[in-house]
């Protein structure tokens, strides 16, 4: 089984890359790292930042013997997410949410909307830490 995850190089992206660390570790499963641009249009400058950026937070994986695999996506961040863990049978899908005002409370994000509507398996939405 896999446990898949939602990459940005945000503050959410990376609360929701170290939990999904932690769920594979202890479900003893195979990580996924789907990463995709928002909206698909990146420039050749952020593709190789984002190059980079994945390099950096795939090496601690490797050191610690996770089995693990980086998965480009198309840019639709749900459809991308949905569609990996379907192909993979996922048992898990890890996203990273942003802290939203009071009246952005009323409205989950359309991404994550979609991907905990869609979604073959169990959602883990994760916030950053506030310090």
């Amino acid at each position: 089984m896999t446990v898949v995850v939602g990459y940005l190089s945000t503050p959410e992206g990376r609360e929701a890359l170290a939990t999904a660390v932690d769920e594979s570790l202890a479900r003893r499963s195979e990580l996924l790292v789907v990463v995709s641009d928002k909206g698909g249009h990146a420039t050749p400058e952020q593709v190789g930042e984002r190059s980079e950026d994945i390099a950096r937070i795939i090496a601690p994986l490797a050191a610690a013997g996770l089995e693990h695999r980086v998965v480009e996506g198309t840019g639709e961040v749900a459809e991308d997410l949905v569609g990996t863990a379907e192909t993979n049978q996922a048992e898990l899908i890890v996203i990273g949410l942003r802290r939203r005002s009071p009246v952005g409370k009323l409205i989950l994000g359309s991404n994550a909307q979609r991907i905990l509507l869609d979604a073959p398996c169990p959602v883990l939405a994760v916030k950053p830490d506030r310090s």
